[in-house]
């Protein structure tokens, strides 16, 4: 998401936690031009010594996603900036980059069924990693509309909003606000993926 770009998401479901868990800080990426899948990735992963993931990994699997789908013939717009999968210049990448990303890490996505309600998604998961959203968001009092993404995770048996969006991670009070969080941004067009850790 771009900078003044508004999440029409609901922050105030979160509360204003100090961005550190029980063991240590928790680590938040912010945002930087539209690279908030990259943003997402590594604050859902955790990485703190050294990033999970680099611009230069999604460009390439942008790039493969391209030269491996069988309809790539199709594609006439702009190619040269605004490629299929993402925006050469601010990024932007699409579902298929995080799917594909979060696989060559041995984790699951599973795209959650807004029909069933976020009280659907078991938290308790062992396997569970976290949550990503795709929000709708705004900006020029409307005139622009994009998406942006977010990661969602319990770090320490606390959860976090580590929107890069945000100056800094916020804590929910619970697990019912998360809840309640997710189902906002269920109603306002969201979309809610659940991150899982693939048993071997």
């Amino acid at each position: 998401m771009e900078p003044g770009a508004k999440s029409e998401a609901k922050q105030g479901e979160a509360g204003s936690g100090a961005g550190e868990s029980g063991s240590g800080k928790v680590y938040h990426e912010r945002q930087r031009l539209q690279f908030c899948l990259l943003h997402a990735l590594n604050n859902l992963m955790q990485v703190q010594e050294k990033e999970c993931f680099t611009r230069a990994e999604l460009d390439g699997i942008a790039g493969n996603l391209v030269l491996n789908d069988p309809n790539k013939g199709q594609w006439t717009p702009l190619p040269f900036i605004f490629k299929p999968h993402h925006n050469v210049i601010t990024g932007n990448y699409d579902v298929n980059v995080l799917i594909t990303a979060l696989e060559a890490r041995n984790k699951k996505v599973v795209w959650h069924d807004r029909r069933k309600g976020a009280s659907s998604v078991d938290l308790n998961a062992e396997t569970l990693v976290g949550l990503v959203i795709n929000v709708p968001i705004r900006r020029f009092r409307g005139l622009w509309t994009g998406r942006h993404w977010v990661a969602i995770r319990r770090i320490d048996g606390i959860w976090f909003n580590l929107d890069s969006d945000l100056s800094e991670p916020k804590q929910f009070k619970d697990q019912e606000n998360v809840i309640g969080f997710l189902d906002s941004v269920l109603s306002q067009g969201g979309e809610l993926m659940v991150v899982l850790q693939e048993i071997s």
